[in-house]
């Protein structure tokens, strides 16, 4: 993909990190249960998303985060800005993300975060 194009697809990653850090933010930390009674609360939700990030979506593009780094703002970022870099990098180079496409690599990070971001909205009981 053109460099333009990469840009473009990093500035809807990149906000789409930002919508679930602010719904994360907001949200009560218990969710409304499933019909039968499951699922994840707020916290819960965070740590699988991020840590999905981090442990199988960045490595695809050589990015090796600790584990938890996305429980300090500071190491978050960090990982993001990394995350892009890398993103840029292989797609300049044309390399593929492992056994993923680089616009895969961007499309399923993003879907990724706005669907755990819409769950818990959804699930939401603060406005209850």
């Amino acid at each position: 993909m053109s460099d333009a194009a990469c840009e473009r697809k990093l500035a809807l990653l990149r906000a789409s990190w930002t919508y679930f850090d602010d719904v994360a933010s907001r949200v009560s930390a218990e969710l409304r249960k499933g019909p039968r009674g499951g699922g994840r609360d707020r916290d819960k939700i965070v740590y699988h998303a991020n840590g999905a990030e981090i442990q199988e979506f960045a490595p695809k593009v050589g990015v090796i985060t600790p584990h938890d780094a996305w429980r300090l703002p500071d190491s978050l970022r960090a990982h993001r800005d990394a995350f892009c870099a890398a993103i840029r990098d292989y797609n300049a180079r044309g390399a593929p993300a492992r056994t993923w496409t680089v616009q895969f690599v961007i499309r399923h990070s993003a879907y990724h975060m706005l669907d755990h971001a819409w769950e818990m909205e959804d699930r939401d009981l603060s406005g209850v």
